[in-house]
């Protein structure tokens, strides 16, 4: 059907377009009506600009149609369906209308003038809108409100229009009034209030209320128009922005981004921490100005193909401060595509990581060095023989290796505490180091071990570094107390290729020759030979088989009679330690007790013979023997363990013997060590009414001050003063001022080793009470002994020992 044109009374079609302006201005919208032949009515020009052809057909029967759109922010340049098709009808049913039957009379001097029609028109209109808008004339009576603000204030059109604000909302009416005037002093749409509220559909949102004043084609002010709007949309991208750009001012990582061409368009605040140069000085530069110039075209070419090819890069590289420093970087360069898939940024964040590399520079100089030292250690070591080795082995050299052990250092560290030993192992250090060439390697790789690794041409040459290092120790080294120490050092002294090819093989060799250094009384050096290894072998067999040994019941015990040298009759035992491998048959105590010590199973040995020694007497007791004191040899190891004292009283309780019936002894040498402790320790046995003995009296350097204080009762002359008696001068004299300061101090002494009549009586007639040796008898099992135990009780003692040589 063909429909006649319509002729649009002009006073309309103005009405609408300063109504349409005005909405425009409050809403931030761009407005545009155009008939059905597509003709532009009214609208801002924006509006007409932006026009997307959006038409809906809403005609009934010969109405002419009219397509009414509003472009609105945040709409991607297109308006929703319902509030297109809102303004459609009314500009369709109410516009089209009243244009074809008759004129409108235009607004002059207030909203009053405007008539019914009008009115009609504009609530229509407004109500299309799904903001809350509303009209106030000058006087601040609301004459028109749209549905969208009565359902959000509760109350009907009815109870709105015709009334002010001190009617509606008393509270509040001052604040609106106000932000009325505001607005009409600046005469341009102002944003009055945003505020968060809740929506019964929608939850949590964000109003936005914007006025603007109302003016007639003369400027006159016709009243107030008020439009609010959810702008939850809105704020959520503000504060997303905000944040972004928080964040990126506030990253303690630097941010750098180019245009495509690799011009730098923005940085943070970090970039300027980190390469000292602000934003001005960089904006338009290439970053290359921050070039180090220690990367090859390269690794820029590899940087660029990863780039361009896979959008990203990341990795390290050298950088430029403004200053001139270098510095490392950790980087990560990222493309960022626009909608036609091309770059059109690169964004490249960074940190500097020069902290980190001095860390990790550190730590590995912490990993390859002594910390108190600071020479190389073992790790560094092994590194460096290595490749010393296959120097030396493709240019046919040799090398030493010498392995440096500070003689008895525990006793510093127990004397004088941890803290002066470290001091003496720096100031060792220090001399060691001075006393090698610049070639040479010293390296520290324990407590108090340290190996020095030197080219040589002959043995001569390694005799030479010792010599050179035993001057380190001829100075004493004064400390922190005041006090000056004296040191020695034993040396091993192992060559390459003679002795091993290999890092393992040299430093055992020369450990090996070290030990025998110390054999030979300390404060000395030895070179690797071939029988070392072969008893180290032997030694380390010995000591496998002896964690064994105990389980399977490879220990026994034998015992030999001590007999009063004047009535000859038996006066107790001496129980003695046996020990028969199936491997390596019969192993003598003087040989397994040092492994044992150093292995430390003396311990569990110690208190297997203290056990045995006690269920045996217990046997004796129950039999009715009279068997005086058992005595058992502590070992050094034992007697400074904490908690000795109550393990002996745990096996004396176990096995119901007699605490007075046991005897304890401990060889001279070993109560010098720590002297302190052992008094203590001998104290409380003794409490306990245990007799305790000093074994091996002569070989030792104990004073007579000391021997004085110890809680002793026996002294036990050591065999090798009895042993060329009476014939050795020297030793019967020993014999004698032993015998006689035993007396003299009211302690019972006691020769062992005797074998012969001569030494018998030689030994009694200096006053010796008893004696034990092969003259008397050889050591037995206990059932073997009954021969012995058949005679009259005596008031000695019987003992057990875990030492060998010391049954004759």
């Amino acid at each position: 059907m063909t429909h006649q044109r319509v002729v649009w009374h002009p006073e309309m079609l103005d009405l609408c377009r300063r109504q349409l302006d005005i909405l425009e201005r409050a809403t931030g919208r761009d407005v545009c009506l155009r008939d059905c032949e597509g003709q532009v009515l009214c609208g801002s020009e924006s509006g007409i600009g932006l026009w997307h052809d959006i038409a809906v057909d809403c005609g009934q029967g010969d109405n002419p149609r009219l397509v009414v759109a509003c472009l609105g922010l945040g709409l991607g340049g297109k308006c929703s369906d319902e509030l297109a098709d809102g303004l459609l009808l009314m500009a369709c049913d109410s516009l089209g209308q009243l244009i074809g039957r008759s004129g409108l009379t235009p607004m002059h001097h207030s909203l009053s003038d405007a008539g019914p029609d009008a009115m009609e028109l504009l609530q229509n209109y407004i109500d299309s809108f799904h903001e809350h808008i509303w009209i106030k004339d000058t006087s601040g009576v609301y004459r028109i409100c749209n549905i969208s603000a009565s359902l959000s204030w509760g109350k009907p059109l009815a109870e709105i229009v015709g009334k002010s604000d001190d009617e509606l909302n008393p509270d509040n009416a001052d604040s609106f009034v106000s932000t009325d005037a505001e607005a009409i002093r600046r005469g341009v749409p102002i944003v009055v209030a945003e505020c968060v509220d809740r929506d019964l559909h929608k939850g949590r949102i964000w109003l936005e209320t914007t006025k603007a004043p109302m003016l007639d084609r003369d400027g006159r002010l016709l009243g107030i128009i008020g439009i609010t709007r959810d702008i939850a949309r809105y704020k959520a991208a503000e504060e997303q922005l905000l944040l972004a750009r928080r964040v990126f001012e506030n990253s303690v990582e630097g941010v750098m981004i180019t245009d495509r061409h690799g011009k730098i368009s923005e940085i943070n605040g970090a970039f300027f921490d980190i390469t000292g140069y602000s934003r001005e000085e960089v904006i338009g530069k290439n970053p290359r100005m921050l070039s180090s110039g220690r990367h090859e075209k390269a690794f820029f070419a590899k940087m660029w193909q990863s780039l361009l090819t896979e959008g990203q890069w990341h990795g390290e590289i050298w950088n430029r401060r403004k200053d001139g420093n270098l510095f490392p970087q950790q980087i990560r360069i990222s493309a960022v595509y626009g909608d036609n898939e091309e770059v059109q940024y690169f964004v490249a964040v960074f940190s500097d990581i020069s902290r980190q590399k001095q860390s990790e520079a550190e730590l590995a100089h912490m990993a390859y060095h002594d910390p108190l030292t600071r020479l190389p250690n073992r790790i560094k070591l092994a590194t460096v023989m290595e490749q010393q080795l296959r120097t030396a082995l493709h240019h046919g050299q040799q090398l030493a290796l010498v392995l440096i052990d500070v003689d008895l250092f525990k006793h510093i560290n127990d004397s004088f505490g941890h803290l002066i030993g470290d001091e003496v192992l720096l100031e060792l250090s220090k001399r060691l180091d001075d006393s090698v060439s610049s070639e040479d390697m010293l390296a520290r790789i324990g407590g108090d071990e340290f190996v020095l690794l030197c080219n040589i041409d002959n043995n001569e040459d390694a005799s030479l570094a010792v010599s050179r290092l035993k001057r380190a120790f001829e100075q004493p080294f004064r400390v922190s107390t005041g006090d000056e120490l004296r040191l020695t050092a034993s040396m091993g002294i192992a060559t390459f290729p003679n002795d091993g090819g290999d890092p393992d093989t040299l430093l055992r060799n020369a450990d090996a020759a070290m030990y025998r250094a110390k054999q030979e009384g300390r404060n000395s050096h030895a070179f690797y030979t071939e029988q070392l290894t072969k008893a180290s072998v032997v030694q380390l067999r010995m000591q496998s088989a002896l964690y064994g040994a105990l389980a399977s019941n490879a220990f026994h015990l034998v015992y030999q009679p001590k007999v009063d040298l004047n009535s000859r009759k038996a006066m107790g035992f001496e129980a003695l330690i046996r020990w028969h491998d199936p491997l390596l048959g019969f192993v003598s105590p003087a040989v397994f007790i040092p492994i044992a010590e150093s292995a430390g199973l003396i311990h569990e040995i110690g208190l297997w013979v203290l056990r045995q020694a006690c269920m045996q007497g217990r046997r004796w007791l129950d039999a009715g023997y009279e068997i005086g004191r058992i005595g058992v040899n502590v070992a050094g190891p034992q007697l400074h363990r904490p908690g000795f004292v109550e393990e002996v009283q745990q096996v004396l309780s176990d096995t119901g013997f007699p605490a007075a019936c046991l005897e304890l002894e401990i060889t001279e040498s070993m109560m010098m060590q720590e002297p302190e402790q052992v008094i203590d320790t001998l104290k409380r046995l003794g409490d306990l009414g245990i007799m305790l003995a000093v074994d091996d009296f002569g070989t030792g350097y104990s004073s007579l001050n000391y021997l004085k204080k110890l809680p002793i009762h026996i002294l036990k002359i050591d065999q090798s003063f009895v042993r060329d008696l009476p014939d050795d001068s020297d030793n019967g004299a020993i014999a004698g001022a032993i015998i006689a300061m035993g007396q003299a101090l009211r302690l019972q002494v006691i020769a062992e080793g005797v074998e012969t009549e001569a030494q018998a009586r030689f030994l009694s007639a200096l006053g010796c009470q008893q004696a034990q040796g092969y003259l008397f008898a050889k050591p037995a099992a206990a059932e073997d002994l009954g021969a012995f135990l058949l005679s009259p009780p005596a008031a000695a003692g019987q003992k057990t020992v875990t030492n060998a040589g010391k049954d004759r």
